[in-house]
């Protein structure tokens, strides 16, 4: 009810896009239903270019971005406004199984790249290296291509998966596994790489000494309506933001 003793009308606010968001937006969408009776939160993936695009077309009511928007989506979609929520490094992740603790910029390259293709080469077992990576129209792959491979070529051969939950999971089943997750995604069933001999942690992103890592936006086409506002709003209230940070996630307030 409002303050005048009406019903409130109700309001249905449709998310989808980037994967990196889905914990975080679940968590403030139950505690922000809780507090507003008459809102229903869907929150579903589909990759960061899913969500641009989607919110570009008009077919979401706030779309989700584990990165910034390209030029070119820029350019087709002039009307979308971005809302910085949180930041996010990326972990570069193996199986508890492999003792490979460091790797260097140049061994990431030749992994990712099909030239290095045993675990002996980087100190590891003499065993064949399964490379996973992310379909292009993730912003996790986006950032790992850009800051961690510094746009060098991901081979053809490397195993294709659709999140960061479904990345943790295929990687810590697999001893001779590498990929690359969100930092809020890591838990004790994976073990994640230092880079360049830096662990990535949210801590050292924030101290800028762990270079692998990206914004986190919410999209809107135009300006939004009042209820999407109130939504965003406390996304970046005090209270939202300090789910953002219990979540694994770097707040932006």
């Amino acid at each position: 009810m409002d303050n005048s003793g009406e019903v409130s009308e109700p309001v249905t606010i449709k998310m989808a896009g980037g994967t990196a968001l889905i914990p975080i937006i679940e968590d403030i969408s139950k505690e922000y239903m809780l507090e507003n009776s008459n809102v229903q939160i869907e929150v579903t993936g589909g990759g960061s270019g899913f969500g641009v695009k989607e919110t570009g077309e008009g077919h979401l009511t706030i779309g989700m971005a584990g990165r910034n928007l390209k030029s070119e989506e820029k350019e087709l979609y002039n009307d979308i406004t971005v809302y910085k929520i949180g930041l996010d490094g990326i972990a570069i992740i193996t199986s508890n199984e492999n003792n490979i603790s460091d790797l260097t910029t140049e061994q990431v390259q030749k992994i990712y790249s099909g030239e290095i293709t045993n675990w002996k080469s980087v100190g590891g077992s003499d065993s064949t290296i399964n490379v996973y990576t992310r379909e292009e129209d993730s912003g996790t792959r986006d950032t790992f291509w850009k800051e961690g491979l510094l746009q060098s070529n991901i081979s053809k051969k490397a195993l294709m998966v659709a999140s960061n939950g479904e990345m943790k999971s295929k990687v810590s089943s697999d001893a001779n596994g590498i990929g690359y997750v969100s930092i809020g995604y890591v838990d004790e069933s994976i073990n994640t790489v230092q880079f360049n001999g830096v662990e990535p942690t949210q801590e050292n992103v924030k101290e800028g000494i762990y270079t692998i890592y990206r914004p986190l936006n919410l999209l809107t086409k135009g300006e939004p309506d009042e209820n999407v506002k109130k939504f965003i709003e406390y996304v970046l209230s005090e209270k939202g933001q300090e789910i953002v940070k219990n979540d694994g996630f770097l707040p932006v307030n």
